[in-house]
Protein backbone atom coordinates (compact mmCIF):
# COMPACT_ATOMS: atom_id res chain seq x y z
CA UNK A 1 0.00 0.00 0.00
CA UNK A 2 3.14 2.43 0.49
CA UNK A 3 4.08 1.92 -3.01
CA UNK A 4 0.89 2.75 -4.52
CA UNK A 5 -0.43 5.51 -1.97
CA UNK A 6 2.92 6.68 -0.15
CA UNK A 7 3.50 6.14 3.32
CA UNK A 8 1.97 8.88 4.76
CA UNK A 9 -1.07 8.49 3.53
CA UNK A 10 -1.71 4.76 4.32
CA UNK A 11 -0.42 6.25 7.91
CA UNK A 12 -3.11 9.10 8.25
CA UNK A 13 -5.65 6.70 7.08
CA UNK A 14 -4.73 3.86 9.79
CA UNK A 15 -4.62 6.57 12.41
CA UNK A 16 -8.13 7.71 10.99
CA UNK A 17 -9.06 4.24 11.51
CA UNK A 18 -10.08 4.18 7.74
CA UNK A 19 -7.23 1.17 7.56
CA UNK A 20 -7.05 -1.70 10.33
CA UNK A 21 -4.51 -4.06 10.51
CA UNK A 22 -5.33 -7.22 12.49
CA UNK A 23 -3.70 -10.22 13.08
CA UNK A 24 -5.92 -13.58 13.14
CA UNK A 25 -6.06 -14.53 16.27
CA UNK A 26 -8.04 -11.09 16.90
CA UNK A 27 -10.63 -11.60 14.93
CA UNK A 28 -12.63 -13.30 17.35
CA UNK A 29 -15.88 -11.16 17.90
CA UNK A 30 -15.47 -9.00 14.74
CA UNK A 31 -17.90 -8.82 11.78
CA UNK A 32 -16.95 -7.35 8.38
CA UNK A 33 -19.59 -5.15 7.35
CA UNK A 34 -19.64 -2.24 4.93
CA UNK A 35 -15.79 -2.87 4.19
CA UNK A 36 -13.42 -4.15 2.13
CA UNK A 37 -11.10 -6.94 3.42
CA UNK A 38 -7.57 -8.24 2.10
CA UNK A 39 -6.02 -11.24 3.67
CA UNK A 40 -2.97 -12.14 2.59
CA UNK A 41 -0.80 -14.87 2.91
CA UNK A 42 -3.77 -17.15 3.28
CA UNK A 43 -1.98 -20.03 2.59
CA UNK A 44 -0.47 -20.15 5.73
CA UNK A 45 -3.23 -20.63 7.70
CA UNK A 46 -4.87 -23.94 9.16
CA UNK A 47 -8.38 -24.66 7.88
CA UNK A 48 -9.53 -23.65 11.55
CA UNK A 49 -8.61 -20.32 10.74
CA UNK A 50 -9.70 -20.04 7.56
CA UNK A 51 -13.22 -20.83 9.40
CA UNK A 52 -12.95 -18.22 11.76
CA UNK A 53 -11.61 -15.59 9.14
CA UNK A 54 -14.33 -16.43 6.06
CA UNK A 55 -17.15 -16.73 9.08
CA UNK A 56 -16.82 -13.06 10.12
CA UNK A 57 -17.78 -11.91 6.10
CA UNK A 58 -20.87 -9.66 7.18
CA UNK A 59 -23.13 -7.73 4.89
CA UNK A 60 -21.98 -5.57 1.92
CA UNK A 61 -18.31 -6.80 2.62
CA UNK A 62 -15.85 -7.45 -0.32
CA UNK A 63 -12.98 -10.11 0.89
CA UNK A 64 -9.90 -10.70 -1.53
CA UNK A 65 -8.23 -13.88 0.12
CA UNK A 66 -4.40 -14.43 -1.61
CA UNK A 67 -2.09 -16.86 -1.58
CA UNK A 68 0.52 -18.97 -3.31
CA UNK A 69 -0.25 -23.01 -2.56
CA UNK A 70 3.52 -23.55 -3.41
CA UNK A 71 4.84 -21.42 -0.64
CA UNK A 72 3.06 -23.10 2.37
CA UNK A 73 5.28 -22.64 5.35
CA UNK A 74 2.65 -24.41 7.90
CA UNK A 75 2.73 -28.47 8.95
CA UNK A 76 -0.86 -29.98 8.18
CA UNK A 77 -3.43 -29.09 5.53
CA UNK A 78 -3.86 -25.28 4.46
CA UNK A 79 -6.70 -23.63 4.92
CA UNK A 80 -6.87 -21.75 1.59
CA UNK A 81 -6.23 -25.18 -0.16
CA UNK A 82 -9.11 -26.40 1.58
CA UNK A 83 -11.21 -23.67 1.29
CA UNK A 84 -10.72 -23.68 -2.31
CA UNK A 85 -11.70 -26.90 -2.26
CA UNK A 86 -15.20 -26.47 -0.41
CA UNK A 87 -15.96 -23.12 -1.81
CA UNK A 88 -14.66 -22.18 -5.32
CA UNK A 89 -17.94 -23.55 -7.21
CA UNK A 90 -19.75 -21.40 -4.99
CA UNK A 91 -21.43 -18.61 -7.66
CA UNK A 92 -20.66 -16.45 -5.44
CA UNK A 93 -16.38 -17.07 -5.06
CA UNK A 94 -14.62 -15.96 -7.96
CA UNK A 95 -11.06 -17.49 -8.37
CA UNK A 96 -8.51 -15.65 -10.00
CA UNK A 97 -5.03 -17.98 -11.06
CA UNK A 98 -1.55 -16.42 -11.87
CA UNK A 99 1.40 -17.87 -13.61
CA UNK A 100 4.45 -17.13 -14.17
CA UNK A 101 3.39 -14.56 -16.91
CA UNK A 102 1.78 -12.45 -14.17
CA UNK A 103 4.83 -11.82 -12.28
CA UNK A 104 5.88 -7.98 -11.94
CA UNK A 105 8.56 -7.99 -9.19
CA UNK A 106 10.98 -8.45 -11.96
CA UNK A 107 11.91 -10.89 -14.92
CA UNK A 108 14.75 -12.19 -12.83
CA UNK A 109 12.51 -13.82 -10.20
CA UNK A 110 10.03 -15.44 -13.35
CA UNK A 111 13.51 -16.95 -14.75
CA UNK A 112 13.71 -18.59 -11.11
CA UNK A 113 10.38 -19.59 -10.33
CA UNK A 114 10.43 -20.98 -13.83
CA UNK A 115 13.42 -22.87 -12.77
CA UNK A 116 11.69 -24.64 -10.47
CA UNK A 117 9.03 -26.24 -12.15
Amino acid sequence: MNDHLGKSHVSNLIKNERIEIAPIGFLRGHTFKNCFVLFDEAQNTSPGQMRLFLSRIGEYARVCVDGDLAQCDIRGPSGLRDALGRFEALPEVGVARFTTEDIVRSGLVKKILEGYK
